[in-house]
């Protein structure tokens, strides 16, 4: 059976171009700098996101974990979201590896960071505390809803940043896609960003890897962590290779995500005992929950649904993320709205 998969935009698949390009592939010792597929991936990710230069990284954890290492010493802290990615599912990676504390900050329905608890959350200058070194933030914020964060509240985080000596880095795993539902150019999202770390795959498509921007300072220093922590490949500009076209057509198509989101939860509006969260879809993610009398469980729901042909990933026990992504097309969406509409009814 060909299923319809809204586990994640994680599951992408390479397209054929793709698998062309990686096939074909130039390709030298990256450690060594001598991979030119990699080192015009690292300059086309610079300039797109208006940064001096960049690192290919083969996960965004990995990415996140390096901008947290540059920015921090051991025993300083870091203020995060509350639901963060960075805070809540990267195995811990800050403190284990890096002796960084995270500082978590309640995040807003909208996915930002109150500006007053960023504020009340820098550390003062007293022997028993560590010291705050960075503000992160998430754009696109996925547990809040997908929903993306504004160029003007990143702008003013940045400001806030700077006058208290403080570093910004961004988690934009879903940068464009933020980007894409806000009608602007990646640069002005990340302006006053210090650091930004977003992912190849997902809605890009590309099997493997994300990209880490910054200074040519900071990159230097990530460039020596990555190789600590085992990140240093050889001829990677296989994988690359696929990066390439994330960045030069992928980003370019995210709205067609977003406008199948919104045709699917259109279409799960009107099926008894689907309750949407409000303004969802935001971008290409779907949040709803299950209505009380409903006797069937979402690992219920989604144990059927498989049955259907649509794979789905309960949240909770009656809580679900549907996700779109360049893999589901009208007719899948279309597929996915029948297939719920038998099971819950």
């Amino acid at each position: 059976m060909e299923y319809v998969d809204l586990r994640s935009d994680t599951v992408t698949k390479p397209t054929p171009e793709m698998r062309e390009a990686m096939a074909e592939a130039e390709v030298g010792d990256d450690v060594y700098r001598d991979d030119p597929t990699v080192n015009r991936l690292e300059a086309m990710a610079a300039e797109r996101l208006g940064k001096e230069s960049a690192i290919f990284v083969p996960s965004g954890t990995m990415g996140n974990l390096l901008a947290l290492l540059v920015h921090c010493q051991r025993g300083d802290e870091v203020i995060v979201g509350s639901r963060s990615h960075v805070y809540l599912n990267e195995a811990g990676g800050m403190s284990a590896l890096g002796g960084i504390q995270p500082c978590p900050v309640p995040n807003q329905k909208d996915g930002t960071l109150a500006l007053d608890d960023i504020r009340a959350s820098i550390r003062t200058e007293d022997v028993h505390h560590p010291i705050t070194r960075l503000v992160c933030l998430e754009n696109t914020q996925n547990i809040c809803g997908g929903v993306p964060l504004t160029a003007d509240y990143t702008r003013r985080v940045g400001e806030l940043a700077r006058e208290n000596n403080l570093a910004l880095h961004i988690d934009g795993a879903r940068i464009f896609n933020a980007a894409a539902a806000l009608n602007l150019d990646v640069k002005e999202l990340v302006a006053p960003a210090d650091s930004v770390m977003f992912c190849l795959s997902k809605g890009l498509v590309a099997p493997i890897g994300s990209m880490l921007v910054g200074t040519e300072k900071f990159i230097a220093r990530a460039r020596h962590l990555r190789k600590m922590l085992g990140g240093g490949m050889r001829q990677v500009g296989v994988i690359a290779a696929a990066g390439l076209i994330s960045l030069e057509k992928m980003t370019a198509r995210l709205g067609e995500d977003h406008a199948h989101a919104r045709k699917l939860a259109d279409g799960l509006r009107k099926i008894e005992g689907v309750i949407l969260d409000e303004g969802s879809p935001h971008t290409n993610m779907i949040y709803f929950n299950l209505a009380e009398g409903l006797r069937l469980n979402a690992p219920q729901v989604a144990e059927r649904m498989k049955q259907h042909g649509v794979l789905v990933d309960p949240d909770d026990q009656r809580r679900f993320r549907l996700v779109t992504h360049y893999w589901v097309d009208n007719a899948a969406v279309e597929k996915a709205i029948s297939a719920f509409g038998k099971v819950l009814n």
